[in-house]
């Protein structure tokens, strides 16, 4: 694949992306929060894998940490700065499971509402992180690359790796934590004071028979 990639064959680019466009949106996802942008950065990121074809060793495993790579360039121009990427992540969190247009006929089930909160909880907490933590992160976690290929991916030492990722994981877990418990209190509804009602009813009916 890689010998062909470099050739330039238009049926491996077909192959690679059908192999990858799915994994490159959902990763373009995770970094923007936006699915839309995430089209986009899926569509460049191919587009700049062809214009780049050459600078593909012809050794090697799988092209998916090149095109990853890619990816996490491309998004980074699409989202220039936290601020945008924390709007657009709050915009997805508040539009609530809906918003990941997954569907499952079995969403009624707590256990399923549940995971749907989190995820929800999970995005708003990333838009607090850093984008260096938040590249590592979805990376090592979400693509489940090695440490070795997102250092060279994002051309950063192992051991930087390391120490982001750590960060990110604890920031993350706090993040989320809270926000799942911030959005659960807001669902909760208030109990009204039963008990004054009753009394005050109480003292109607008498009034009313005196």
């Amino acid at each position: 694949m890689r010998t062909r990639v470099r050739a330039g064959e238009p049926d491996a680019f077909a192959e690679l992306f059908d192999a990858y466009a799915q994994v490159v949106y959902h990763h373009a996802f995770r970094l923007t929060a936006d699915w839309s942008v995430a089209e986009d950065v899926m569509s460049a990121t191919f587009m700049e894998a062809w214009r780049r074809r050459e600078s593909v060793d012809p050794e090697g495993g799988p092209l998916r940490p090149w095109l990853l790579g890619i990816a996490t360039n491309m998004a980074r121009t699409q989202c220039r700065s936290n601020r945008r990427y924390r709007a657009a992540a709050a915009a997805a969190a508040e539009a609530g499971p809906a918003s990941l247009r997954i569907p499952d006929h079995a969403e009624e089930t707590a256990s399923r509402v549940d995971d749907r909160r989190r995820i929800n909880a999970t995005l708003a907490a990333l838009s607090s992180l850093k984008r260096a933590e938040r590249e590592v992160l979805v990376l090592c976690l979400w693509e489940g690359m090695e440490y070795a290929d997102v250092a060279r991916t994002l051309r950063i030492p192992i051991g930087t790796v390391r120490s982001r990722l750590s960060r990110a994981r604890t920031k993350l877990r706090k993040l989320a934590d809270a926000e799942l418990g911030r959005t659960k209190r807001e669902l909760t509804p208030r109990t009204r004071q039963v008990k004054g009602d009753r009394t005050h009813a109480i003292r109607s009916a008498e009034e009313g028979i005196r």
